[in-house]
């Protein structure tokens, strides 16, 4: 538990957040994550590391400022995270390998694909729905830093999700 030391009493609140997402990697740790209930587990804690470095830097930066401090929280906690993960093309029994990064890829199951824009266009929401299905991956999220409040800038996408 030596993470708890970097806390105060101000940021109590990061504190117990930070809590739960290492009970979250501790509950989810294993090698299989397709049921419902533990993807949920995982966008959830996913989301809550987005809100406490949206409150703790805002908008306004880089992309890859807030891909590299999400993936710095999740892996505190335990969460397996990939950054700029390499998603090739299947084509006629070939891998092809043609540009494509996932921004994050937590525990191997959820797509995390990080924006600083004005606004989320539907060319977003469909590159996030082209990485599902070419990942076979079941659920992604969106996320938009550059808005005042994050809830605002969220984005959930399921692509054959479980029962």
């Amino acid at each position: 538990m030596q993470t708890w030391r970097r806390f105060t009493a101000e940021n109590a609140e990061s504190a117990e957040y930070i809590k739960f997402l290492y009970v979250l990697g501790e509950l989810c740790g294993k090698k299989e994550m397709k049921t419902k209930k533990e993807l949920n587990k995982i966008t959830e804690g996913i989301i809550g590391a987005a809100i406490n470095v949206h409150r703790t830097l805002g908008p306004g930066l880089l992309e890859s400022a807030y891909e590299a401090c999400v993936a710095f929280d999740l892996g505190e906690v335990g969460l397996s995270v990939e950054r700029q993960k390499a998603l090739p093309i299947r084509y006629k029994g070939v891998s092809l390998d043609c540009g494509y990064r996932l921004d994050l890829l937590v525990e191997k199951e959820v797509i995390v694909e990080l924006k600083s824009v004005e606004k989320i266009l539907p060319i977003h929401k469909a590159q996030l729905m082209s990485y599902l299905k070419l990942s076979g991956c079941k659920v992604g999220l969106l996320i938009n830093f550059n808005v005042e409040v994050l809830k605002d800038g969220i984005v959930r996408i399921v692509n054959n999700f479980p029962e």
